[in-house]
């Protein structure tokens, strides 16, 4: 079989028997290319430009999340479920909904990512605690799950390791957005883990991947289908991220917000209303809420009675942390510098583009303008301010974090682009858009 032949076969808009397929994927898992770069880059734009098939994607998939290694997790004796959301600016509920999850007695195997321009990565945020591990082998990964039920790590070289190698050229082929190739990234990563359920939070708007609600929608319904295909419960909620999700943008500051909102504080409406839907949900698909209406009652009850926070303090423990942390949010890093950002007139915050505002976080240093950046993790946005708020002329909107005088102006002027403030109140946007079964 040679790989010339089948990027030719896809650029003609031809379909890949499953023998063709799984030649891909061992191509670009072997730990020696078998295949050259520039070829597997070819066969990614073909792929890109001509589409495949539900059963080419589900293949796909399968072949993908076949790779390498798979988390054996049968005998945890609770539900295996998880979460995973398509990225945006200050999306941190990962932070949160992992622990309090598995404080409702489910098991929580989390594989997440780090962040790359405007938008956020969980892993960067669970580093920002002082010791917090995130490489873990399989082994002290079901051992951790064994012991506190919710793990949050890192992808290893043995899981889904094909996944790597096609994300770093699609990254740098401009073949990110392609529907089957995404599908496939998120989902055999998420096959690996053994799980019996999982929600995808698929967002929409200006900070997300697929700014289109009928782009999103149609990416839904690929991955609910093709989850469906291999076995595994799925459902897909679409919500908003025309503006950054809750009140704080960067790395520490996201987890002050999970922290919060662990404790019971829910004035982040928008986090607490994302966070208590993906996380019903979960519940539900996993057999232990008879609707997600009641799963999101039951795990408002467990920050009530301050279940979850517990289970954030053991999980925190047990790779390496701080638990105090949930105790005492000075633990964090602190940027050296503030800076208020004052409302240029009266009105009503009518616009406050994500992505502007996570581009403004990269120039502070919260997030990478390339894979090898380097974090300031105390740096960030605290939104005084949001989209329907009524402000007066020099009314804080905003709070910045940073360590750097020169930068901490320059995202203050940027900032300032994200922002349009008008005469009349806006229609209200709101957090959760669709659900798709």
């Amino acid at each position: 079989m040679r790989m010339l032949d089948i990027i030719a076969k896809k650029r003609q808009g031809g379909t890949h028997s499953d023998e063709e397929i799984r030649f891909i994927v061992q191509a670009a898992a072997a730990p020696q290319p078998e295949v050259p770069d520039y070829q597997m880059s070819a066969w990614l734009m073909a792929v890109c430009c001509r589409g495949m098939s539900e059963a080419e994607t589900a293949a796909l998939t399968r072949e993908m999340a076949r790779s390498g290694a798979r988390l054996d997790l049968g005998g945890l004796g609770a539900p295996r479920v998880d979460k995973h959301s398509t990225g945006g600016v200050g999306d941190g509920v990962s932070l949160a909904l992992a622990p309090l999850i598995a404080s409702a007695g489910l098991a929580v195997p989390m594989m997440s990512g780090r962040g790359l321009g405007h938008t956020g990565g969980t892993l960067d945020k669970l580093e920002a605690m002082k010791g917090f591990r995130v490489r873990l082998s399989i082994p002290e990964i079901t051992a951790q799950l064994k012991s506190t039920g919710v793990c949050m790590f890192g992808q290893t070289q043995d899981l889904a390791p094909a996944d790597r190698k096609l994300y770093s050229l699609r990254d740098a082929t401009s073949t990110v957005e392609s529907v089957p190739l995404v599908v496939a990234s998120i989902l055999s990563k998420k096959f690996a883990e053994d799980l019996d359920a999982l929600v995808l939070d698929v967002k929409i708007g200006s900070g997300a991947i697929f700014k289109n609600p009928r782009e999103a929608q149609a990416l839904s319904r690929a991955l609910v289908k093709t989850a469906r295909k291999l076995g595994l419960k799925a459902v897909a909620v679409l919500t908003a991220m025309d503006q950054p999700l809750g009140r704080y943008v960067g790395n520490a500051l996201e987890v002050r917000q999970a922290v919060e909102i662990l404790r019971g504080d829910f004035a982040a409406a928008d986090y607490a209303e994302c966070l208590l839907t993906l996380g019903g949900w979960m519940v539900h698909l996993a057999g232990k809420a008879k609707t997600p209406k009641d799963g999101a009652a039951r795990l408002e009850a467990q920050i009530r009675s301050g279940a979850a926070l517990a289970a954030f303090r053991e999980m925190v423990a047990a790779q390496g942390g701080d638990p105090q942390v949930a105790d005492n949010l000075d633990l964090l890093p602190r940027a050296a510098l503030t800076r208020d950002i004052k409302a240029p007139k009266a009105g009503y915050i009518a616009w406050l583009d994500a992505r502007r505002v996570g581009e403004a976080a990269v120039i502070l240093g919260a997030g990478r303008a390339h894979m090898d950046s380097k974090l300031d993790y105390g740096a960030g946005f605290v939104l005084e301010k949001k989209v329907g708020d009524r402000v007066a002329k020099g009314d804080r909107v905003a709070l910045i974090h940073g360590d750097d005088k020169a930068k901490v102006e320059e995202a203050a002027a940027y900032f300032l682009t994200a922002l349009r403030i008008d005469s009349r109140r806006p229609k209200p946007m709101p957090v959760i858009r669709q659900v798709v079964k």
